[in-house]
């Protein structure tokens, strides 16, 4: 079930454009637009008048240092936190993929993809659904027995059963090996470009940004500091999707390592 932003944030769904419309139909500007979002805890602002716009179909990927407001502005855009003031507008069907998979350990792996679905046949959408994230003999398993790249794909046949406008991104990939996070890494975009829905990923990892992303922003002070588009072309033919030398991605990886402050020296 897509959260619902909540008051006293405004939101105003815009249904995302179906796969079928024809071409009179309009095209929406955004996906999401964010406008003077305000969060506090205990008397600090950790988002402080943020404005954000994502276009339908795009991948942005959201960088900061800890405690810069990421989790806080996702959240926000899910609709999860009562407390954020501002005006939000986006698709009615949003969907989350966590860091932890938060599959639901009493219900099998089938289940938990199909839980909450208002579809005629969810079991079926479920199936379908594991089969695209390669998890078809593991549908009745018990979530406590997968492996952790196995539960985030089921994390994500769950996000995108739901067939999601906006798809929020919280550092699902930060506790898996570093061939696990490749392996989704190119799974992610696999999916993402045979749903075109927007997403919103949130990393701590710039390389991680820079290889998945259409465009980058920085979170800084409560507001987005910086934004630069990823212009390099994507190569179905690399294992890392993008090529990690080429200068353009280089200066930009050092470009946002400063925005960051992180020292380069040495």
């Amino acid at each position: 079930m897509a959260p619902r932003t909540p008051l006293p944030v405004t939101a105003t769904p815009t249904p995302a454009t179906p796969a079928t419309a024809t071409p009179a139909t309009p095209t929406p500007v955004t996906a999401t637009t964010a406008r003077g979002l305000v969060r506090e805890f205990d008397g600090r602002r950790v988002l402080d008048g943020l404005d954000l716009d994502i276009a339908p179909g795009e991948f942005v990927a959201l960088l900061g240092v800890s405690g810069t407001g990421k989790s806080t502005l996702l959240r926000a855009l899910a609709g999860l936190d009562r407390q954020v003031t501002g005006v939000i507008q986006g698709p009615e069907n949003v969907a989350v993929a966590f860091q932890e998979p938060r599959l639901l350990p009493w219900r099998t792996v089938l289940a938990n993809v199909a839980l909450g679905l208002r579809t005629r046949e969810p079991q079926t959408a479920a199936r379908s659904a594991l089969a695209e994230v390669g998890l078809t003999e593991r549908a009745q398993a018990w979530p406590l027995t997968l492996s952790g790249g196995e539960a985030q794909r089921a994390a994500l046949a769950r996000a995108l059963v739901r067939e999601p406008g906006l798809l929020l991104l919280d550092e699902p990939f930060s506790a898996l090996d570093a061939l696990t996070r490749m392996t989704m890494h190119r799974l992610v975009l696999r999916l993402w470009q045979r749903h075109r829905p927007a997403v919103l990923l949130v990393t701590h990892d710039v390389d991680e940004a820079l290889i998945l992303a259409d465009r980058v922003l920085v979170l800084a002070d409560g507001r987005i500091t910086f934004s630069a588009p990823v212009d390099v072309p994507r190569d179905p033919n690399r294992d890392q999707n993008r090529d990690r030398d080429h200068p353009a991605l280089i200066e930009l990886r050092h470009e946002l390592l400063r925005q960051l402050g992180v020292s380069q020296e040495g």
